[in-house]
């Protein structure tokens, strides 16, 4: 079912009910004045007779009946009876049908006044006090006119209803295609859009309305796919260059150890080379690897209390194997009150230490890399700071961006994995990371992570 139709259906109920109810209660209340009416002209005829018998006693009997039932105000089927003390008729007007049940007299005597219904006859009974004496006076009738009035207006609000149901009905619809026509437009463009062509956007006629509103995030959402995809695009395309080029030369160098007359030394400079060249393919590997995670297995990674100068302090260490001849002087702001711990995955952290350490390392002009670590009550802040060549500020825009890497990298080894892999787990852990030339030979590198219990 459309929701065009949805809303023609639910439209239509709505005023349908609505009808119903509202006929129902005009119905119900004009029934209640028609009786309500009749209810007091059949008083008025009954205290009418029972004034003519006991206060006009030279009337004859036959002459009061007659008069009862000529007078100009008298009802359809005008029935009157007087009772007396012992219920006994002792006088009567029309043509009584049935007997009336003493039951009825005795509640009329009981409550004084009772109004029923007895078949299409309605009627009337009171207490007439004359001489001390409470006779019972009934006056019943037929309210033809009032009943042919109730008789047409449910005939009129029937199919009053029944028209301005179909008319509401119509104007649903009508309504419902008017409102609607824009997101069938909507749909024919997002038909229209594909991976081939991401740079389609959906038209905006209002943004203040719900559609406007729809197609706006709609049209974000494009934009952050358009960017995923180019940014996909770009990683294959620089991971395949990237692979290949340790492939290539690992081809290249077993082929001429291949041709080599088994001579030893050039066989282990070979192998040396060719090792050199597979570490650097597994570590591009890996990178990736963590990088790909990160994004896949987000949920599944488990977070635990962390000492963060502890982990700085293991991956100082195993860098330091790495470059024996660099110095990496840690400085901690001292704080009684504050402990550097947060909730965080300890093989991301260590990684993402590792690989800023790696860095200054490999680009530090005087072999030295200084961090600072300070500690406040919500924040633990790791700054990474290195003499370095120049770099330009457009260039530090996009250092983070993988395969990324700056014109003072030309005979550094690397693949420009790094710090975006770094970037990703700081931003996994709801830090953030940013870098700044402090002087034209300096960079530093600050670490903010939050102590909070929660990552997500």
């Amino acid at each position: 079912m459309t929701i065009r139709t949805k809303l023609t259906l639910l439209f239509s109920g709505i005023v349908t009910v609505l009808l119903i109810v509202f006929c129902v209660i005009i119905y119900f209340l004009s029934e209640v004045y028609r009786q309500t009416e009749f209810k007091t002209r059949l008083r008025q005829e009954a205290l009418t007779a029972a004034t003519i018998v006991f206060k006009n006693e030279e009337v004859s009997p036959d002459l009061l009946k007659l008069i009862t039932r000529n007078q100009m105000t008298a009802l359809n089927k005008e029935e009157i009876v007087l009772f007396n003390s012992k219920n006994e008729i002792i006088f009567k007007s029309g043509i009584i049908n049935k007997e009336i049940k003493k039951s009825f007299i005795e509640d009329i005597r009981k409550n004084k006044e009772k109004f029923w219904h007895q078949n299409e006859n309605e009627k009337y009974g009171m207490v007439f006090k004359n001489k001390n004496q409470e006779f019972v006076i009934i006056s019943s009738a037929i309210d033809k006119y009032g009943l042919s009035k109730q008789k047409n207006l449910a005939l009129l609000l029937s199919s009053g209803s029944l028209v301005l149901i179909l008319i509401s009905a119509a104007l649903s619809r009508f309504f419902a295609r008017g409102l609607l026509n824009p997101m069938q437009q909507m749909i024919k463009k997002i038909d229209n859009i594909t991976a081939s062509n991401l740079n389609l956007r959906l038209h905006l006629k209002n943004e203040k309305d719900e559609l406007g509103q729809l197609s706006l995030r709609f049209n974000e959402m494009l934009d952050r796919l358009q960017k995923a995809f180019m940014l996909q695009r770009s990683f294959v395309s620089h991971a395949s260059h990237e692979l290949r080029t340790p492939l290539t030369a690992i081809t290249g160098q077993i082929q001429v150890s291949l041709l080599a007359n088994d001579n030893e030394h050039e066989l282990r400079l070979m192998a040396k080379s060719v090792l050199e060249d597979v570490n650097q393919l597994n570590k591009l590997t890996n990178n990736l690897l963590d990088l790909t995670s990160i994004d896949t297995e987000e949920n599944n990674i488990k977070l635990s209390l962390l000492n963060v100068l502890e982990v700085l302090w293991q991956a100082r260490t195993e860098v330091l194997k790495k470059y024996k001849n660099y110095q990496i002087l840690i400085s901690l702001e001292e704080s009684e009150e504050h402990i550097p711990e947060i909730y965080a995955n300890e093989p991301l952290i260590y990684t993402a230490f590792i690989n800023l350490l790696e860095n200054g390392a490999k680009f530090s002009i005087d072999d030295t890399i200084q961090i600072k670590i300070g500690i406040s009550k919500e924040q633990v802040m790791i700054k990474f700071q290195n003499q370095t060549n120049p770099i330009s500020e457009s260039e530090l825009i996009d250092i983070f961006e993988p395969f990324t890497r700056g014109t003072n990298s030309k005979n550094t080894k690397g693949h420009g994995v790094g710090l975006s892999l770094t970037k990703r787990i700081v931003q996994f852990h709801k830090g953030s990371l940013t870098t700044k030339i402090i002087d034209e030979n300096s960079i530093e590198f600050s670490l903010n992570f939050t102590k909070t219990s929660s990552v997500g």
